[in-house]
């Protein structure tokens, strides 16, 4: 056992135990003599009742304070003016050189009605001018057909078709 102490003690000797202590930090002479020289300035405890009486003030005065009145920004009236919208659908496809999108409905959509397409990247009004289903044309689509109308603009997929009102 104790030769095992020995070669144990030989291999261990340039190794430094890790220890969990923070090291320990150093004042200067300087900084000793300012502490030294200010003592600790008492805390000033405030009575108890100095702090009920004030309490009691603060929701007076919050009773007696009148609600402002909201004044509409100018967006908002903006807002109002515009025309009122419903989804009607979603484009599905988009084929750009006869700028033809194909559209999902989800309500029944007519020839000659304004419609609004918006996305990320595009954001249009037009009038259906003319409207096809399986290669033929029709003049008034039911809700869950999956029909092609004529862009006026580059459309993409995903984007949302509304219908003015």
């Amino acid at each position: 056992m104790a030769i095992f102490r020995f070669f144990k003690s030989l291999f261990n000797r340039g190794k430094k135990k890790k220890t969990n202590k923070k090291p320990v930090r150093r004042i200067g002479r300087k900084k000793i003599k300012k502490l030294k020289q200010k003592p600790a300035k008492p805390i000033k405890k405030k009575s108890p009742k100095k702090l009920k009486r004030k309490k009691v003030k603060k929701i007076k005065k919050a009773k007696k304070v009148k609600p402002a009145i909201k004044k509409k920004s100018k967006h908002a009236r903006l807002l109002r003016n515009l025309p009122k919208e419903k989804e009607i659908g979603v484009i599905t496809h988009y084929f750009d050189k006869i700028s033809v999108g194909i559209i999902k409905l989800k309500t029944p959509l007519a020839i000659s009605e304004h419609i609004h397409i918006k996305g990320k990247n595009t954001d249009f009004m037009q009038v259906i001018s003319s409207m096809q289903y399986n290669h033929k044309d029709i003049t008034l689509a039911e809700r869950g057909l999956e029909i092609g109308i004529k862009v006026n603009e580059p459309a993409r997929e995903n984007d949302v078709v509304y219908k003015v009102i």
